[in-house]
């Protein structure tokens, strides 16, 4: 997700990241490793039709009332440059009423 100016500096960008994860089908436990140590972990996967709600708070720099926010939903191939676009919104945001 990135949020531009209107001029188009960059004033945010992050990303988040969704995986599959090493764990049985009954417990949230980790599954592999666990002579080392036993952890649980959240799961990032994201499942067909499932709808995922992130929230991101932007702080905006002094006199920015207004940006652009661009959100691209991306499947990584092996490496990040390697990728296809699955979905993509851009946004007019503005801290006006």
């Amino acid at each position: 997700m990135t949020a531009k100016t209107a001029d188009g500096k960059e004033v945010y960008k992050t990303e988040r990241h969704y995986h599959t994860q090493a764990t049985d089908c009954r417990t949230n436990k980790m599954l592999y490793g666990a002579q080392v140590k036993t952890q649980y972990i959240r799961d990032t996967a994201l499942q067909p039709f499932e709808t995922k709600a992130e929230t991101f708070e932007i702080f905006l720099p002094a006199g920015v009332r207004t940006v652009d926010v661009t959100v691209s939903l991306r499947y990584e191939i092996n490496k990040p440059a390697n990728f296809i676009e699955i979905y993509k919104v851009e946004r007019k945001v503005s801290l006006d009423r």
